[in-house]
């Protein structure tokens, strides 16, 4: 599906300096390929339309993470994070077989994060002892990892997970099944992985992608994805000094339906309800995590 043109301006009004601290780059194809291997194709989405976003939405900053339709080539990313004015870093996908220097010029072009993904449906596995040894190398330049999994995979992740010698970054709650009870034995155990981990961060984003019972981010909804907001809000506010909040935009691969990013921000007040809160998810945390020479 392609994304939702025309969003809304949102009516919550985000603090200075607020970062959306998930988004993508996709090509354009002509200019950046697509990766031979990739699961599904998008549909372009330039760097130019991010950063068009972002000012409409009232966002200062963002964090542009590598999506695995083009696989571990970082050059769309790369160029979006250069083109930001220092405004942009980024997450990127890399191979073992990546140089120092290459790690290097990724860091200079803004990168601070690598990303391991481990949805079997979007990616193909890739060894734990390759993912373990990347993180070693990256964890000498202060950057950290983020991991996309779903919420039934974590037992068998876990000391995988708890291994890793970085700060680590759990994409979108770990995908949490919103239709089962917020203290049932499948979220306590991310909540556990948190609260025994200090190392561990979460996104609070893609209550698009959660959300089983709605209502959508459609038609001036200013309640959006009722059945995601108490799992989100249980973090946010367990976890103050630990969680990100992104738009996912351009939302890949979604099947049914599009989102009003507008909206979308609308959302946060739902999950971050005070001024203290919000502050820290989409100011405080993210500078800290992505910015920290300007702490």
């Amino acid at each position: 599906m392609d994304w939702y043109t025309g969003p809304s301006k949102p009516r919550f009004q985000l603090p200075a300096g607020a970062v959306d601290a998930h988004c993508h780059v996709f090509g354009p194809g002509a200019e950046f390929p697509y990766a031979p291997e990739r699961k599904y194709t998008p549909c372009d989405a330039s760097k130019q339309q991010l950063y068009a976003l972002r000012d409409h939405l009232g966002f200062a900053r963002n964090v542009v993470v590598q999506a695995t339709c083009h696989g571990a080539d970082n050059r769309a990313m790369v160029d979006a994070c250069l083109s930001g004015g220092g405004k942009a870093r980024g997450v990127a996908t890399v191979r073992r077989s990546i140089s120092d220097a290459e790690l290097q010029a990724l860091h200079e072009a803004g990168v601070r994060g690598v990303r391991f993904n481990f949805v079997k449906r979007l990616v193909d596995f890739t060894p734990k002892d390759e993912l373990m040894e990347i993180a070693g190398r990256i964890a000498q330049l202060g950057w950290h990892v983020v991991i996309y999994f779903e919420a039934v995979d974590l037992p068998e992740l876990w000391d995988f997970f708890t291994a890793l010698p970085t700060t680590v970054v759990v994409d979108h709650m770990g995908r949490p099944d919103v239709s089962k009870p917020i203290d049932g034995p499948e979220f306590a155990l991310f909540l556990k992985f948190m609260r025994e981990h200090p190392n561990v961060w979460s996104k609070v984003s893609c209550p698009e992608r959660l959300s089983v019972t709605g209502p959508k981010a459609l038609d001036g909804e200013l309640t959006a994805y009722q059945d995601v907001v108490p799992f989100a809000r249980r973090v946010v506010e367990e976890f103050p000094d630990r969680v990100l909040w992104g738009t996912d935009w351009p939302h890949p691969n979604l099947k049914d339906h599009m989102p009003d990013d507008g909206l979308l921000v609308d959302f946060i007040p739902q999950i971050a309800t005070t001024a203290e809160l919000q502050q820290k998810l989409l100011v405080t945390n993210p500078m800290r995590l992505y910015w920290p020479e300007e702490q």
